[in-house]
């Protein structure tokens, strides 16, 4: 579908998140900062195009930071998007997003979210345990939201629905420069790799 090179920057960080702000404050101060510095680090971001809750916040901050940011959208939903964006990409659905928001990126990071961003995890994070990638999966776990599926994880595994490996198939932070952190390390990581 994409015969071009849309990511410019050298890394794409696709970022899964909810399309509403929640009730805590560090929901929006933690989608802020992260799009400020994948902006500040010369990383691009890929999301889902959203205007609105912490989708619009991470990606206002980015481009408020002279970031690269590209919004996947379904065609069916053309007027929730965010308009300040360097690229938006129409698909023909949900799954095609996905994939595309997915493709065109080098890391996931996984922020506080409804249905939509724990369907998004799972499904990255199932890819990863058959082998499709190695990119890496990172849960920010802002206030101890996802606290639930680090133990919904542990008890898939405590009944033997999945090996132990699964709970390494993600790394689950709890602030910002954590996931920065992260991030450079795989990176870099790669860099030496191809040396």
């Amino acid at each position: 579908m994409l015969n071009q090179n849309i990511s410019n920057p050298k890394y794409t960080i696709c970022v899964f998140c909810g399309s509403n702000l929640g009730n805590k404050e560090s929901y929006a101060a933690a989608a802020k900062e992260l799009g400020g510095k994948i902006a500040d680090e010369g990383w691009g971001l890929i999301f889902g195009a959203g205007k609105s809750g912490l989708m619009g916040t991470l990606a206002r901050s980015a481009r408020n930071n002279g970031g690269h940011v590209i919004g996947v959208v379904p065609s069916k939903f053309p007027d929730v998007i965010e308009t300040n964006l360097t690229y938006t990409i129409k698909t023909l659905n949900i799954h095609e997003r996905k994939s595309v928001m997915f493709n065109c990126s080098d890391a996931v990071v996984v922020m506080p979210g409804g249905i939509g961003t724990l369907e998004e995890f799972f499904e990255v994070l199932t890819w990863k345990q058959l082998g499709w990638h190695n990119r890496p999966i990172i849960v920010l776990n802002v206030s101890n939201y996802w606290d639930s599926i680090d133990q919904l994880l542990k008890t898939v595994t405590q009944n033997q629905f999945a090996g132990e490996i699964i709970n390494n198939l993600y790394h689950s932070v709890s602030s910002v420069d954590e996931v920065m952190t992260d991030l450079r390390d795989d990176f870099s990581n790669r860099i030496c790799s191809k040396e």
